[in-house]
């Protein structure tokens, strides 16, 4: 049993101890999602112009992760395609809509300080990101705590 609670996923496994998404798999599903916005973004830009195009841009970025991450699955696109999943690492279920985009949010206080918090995750012994920690969340492979149905 883990110090850290008791928080049991729906399979009867510690979400606290169980195993993580490493560095490498959570990079590439975070360039899929960022190609894939970027590409919608870049349309969006053309059609209303590079001010509200870049607004409604960030609307397009709060709703996919908000919608993708809350939902039960917790995947978006990318962490689909690599088999990880965003669950609450207290209880192992969903985190909902509100935290996913407190999540959304807490990247950019990732990003700010070089990416510091997105690379905090390689010392961390939870391997939780600043915006992991935020949201109280941990990215986890779907082998081990497996998606019922996508998006959920």
């Amino acid at each position: 049993m883990s110090d850290f609670g008791s928080g049991v996923d729906g399979g009867g496994g510690n979400v606290q101890s169980g195993p993580r998404a490493s560095f490498g798999i959570r990079f590439v599903a975070l360039l899929i999602d960022v190609v894939l916005l970027a590409v919608v973004g870049f349309v969006v830009r053309l059609i209303l112009g590079n001010a509200l195009g870049s607004a409604v841009n960030l609307l397009v970025g709060l709703a996919y992760y908000g919608y993708l991450e809350g939902s039960p699955s917790g995947q978006t696109v990318g962490k689909r395609a690599m088999s990880i999943r965003v669950i609450d690492f207290t209880s192992g279920g969903p985190i909902g809509p509100g935290r996913a985009l407190i999540r959304y949010l807490g990247r950019i206080l990732s990003s700010i300080p070089c990416l510091l918090g997105y690379f905090w995750m390689l010392w961390d012994k939870d391997k939780q990101t600043w915006h992991d920690k935020i949201a109280t969340t941990v990215v986890v492979p779907t082998s081990a705590y497996p998606v019922a149905a996508w998006p959920g």
